[in-house]
């Protein structure tokens, strides 16, 4: 039997590092650590000790079902975003989300919006132009590379996104060194509203 965890504000694979070792620290058993979730090889926890180590580096033990839900649909958007391959996914979001999670995509909205203030598709928009922002950030990637690279259906409409988000163009943006508004991916929802 195992037991799985739902983590709050785990956005990278460091944030899976720190929680396989301080799971570890507390002697539990990892079989797998992965964004947003650690799955343990008991299953009798400690989940005050648990959650009180996982505080004490910034995450939060999710334990509510809605929150778990949304969590799950965070932690899909957010590989979505760092994924190298939006222009190829060839099914859009709510198809994606619906079976990756194993829910029917107008619940996941509804949780969703009722918990977080906002839409899914709202929030993914946020992680796409932090992504955006990143890429702009590196210098390597051309707007038109980046638009298509992360599925835009043209560099305009990504300007245009862009722009309506933060206030700056890409353009602006590299050239003003505007990546000091750069959001942490934890933080993106919270501060968007």
């Amino acid at each position: 039997m195992t037991t799985t965890l739902y983590i709050k504000n785990m956005v990278c694979s460091r944030c899976i590092h720190v929680v396989q070792e301080e799971l570890t620290a507390l002697g539990l058993h990892v079989e797998r650590v992965g964004l947003g979730e650690a799955i343990l090889k008991e299953t009798d926890v400690n989940t005050a000790a648990i959650r009180e180590r996982l505080h004490a580096n910034g995450f939060e033990l999710l334990e509510t079902e809605s929150a778990k839900l949304v969590e799950m649909v965070k932690t899909v958007i957010i590989e979505l975003a760092q994924s190298d391959e939006l222009s190829e996914l060839g099914e859009n979001l709510s198809g994606i989300l619906a079976k990756r999670i194993g829910r029917d995509y107008a619940a996941l909205s509804h949780i969703f919006s009722s918990v977080e203030a906002l839409t899914i598709e709202r929030y993914f928009i946020l992680q796409k132009i932090e992504r955006v922002k990143e890429l702009l950030t590196y210098g390597e990637l051309s707007a038109s590379e980046i638009a298509y690279k992360l599925g835009y259906s043209s560099p305009a409409h990504l300007s245009r996104q862009f722009k309506q988000t933060t206030g700056f163009t890409p353009t602006e943006f590299k050239r003003t060194r505007a990546h000091q508004y750069r959001i942490p991916l934890e933080e993106i929802g919270v501060r968007n509203l």
